[in-house]
């Protein structure tokens, strides 16, 4: 990686996964030439260099719950903006928190629609806002990359999706994900034996 974090290829990585946050490595691996196992030490490395942030499930919320998209914008009491936004993660129903460089807050929340006309007055601490707005979302549509928030886990060995029943073993200080006990068993026997090599 470049001393800015990234290089060509995690651009590569990131794009190929924004655009199909469930595709496999393997098949990642070979877009971008590299192996299965170069490209998932990449994500990993992504990871904890905070540009992939976390894997989870993307719901929309008001297809199946009866909810209703909202953006609320908030302009604080002076000095209030820190605590206020603090309040603001807590609250039922709030999906993103966003600070702009002026200082204000726009909430994006899907609260149930039969509350969403007192939801902002009776969740939000508005005592800490001098103003603020509530508009209701008519659709909300998602660039590629901010669709790349999903993935899946790969077996370290064969590149398999690793299933819930799959497990997680530290192997040369790296937590490395195995579809089975003999993936792990091969995997590390093949790990101590290069090592070996190398250290020859």
């Amino acid at each position: 990686m470049t001393q800015h974090g990234i290089d060509d290829t995690d651009r590569e990585i990131l794009q190929l996964l924004a655009e199909n946050a469930r595709r496999p490595y393997s098949a990642i691996a070979e877009a971008v030439n590299l192996s299965a196992p170069s490209v998932s030490a990449r994500v990993r490395q992504l990871e904890q260099e905070g540009i992939i942030r976390r894997f989870t499930v993307d719901l929309d919320l008001t297809q199946y719950d009866n909810r209703i998209g909202v953006m609320v914008r908030l302009q604080p009491e002076l000095g209030k903006t820190d605590p206020l936004r603090k309040s603001v993660l807590e609250t039922p129903y709030v999906e993103h928190v966003f600070t702009t460089a002026e200082g204000e807050i726009v909430v994006v929340a899907s609260p149930p629609r039969a509350t969403v006309g007192t939801w902002a007055q009776r969740s939000i601490p508005l005592s800490d806002v001098r103003r603020y707005d509530v508009q209701l979302l008519s659709s909300a549509t998602r660039s590629a990359y901010s669709e790349g928030t999903e993935s899946v886990l790969e077996c370290a060995n064969c590149g398999t999706t690793v299933s819930e029943d799959g497990l997680a073993t530290r192997v040369g200080g790296s937590l490395r994900q195995f579809c089975s006990e003999d993936c792990e068993t091969i995997y590390r026997e093949q790990y101590t034996e290069s090592q070996e090599k190398s250290d020859a």
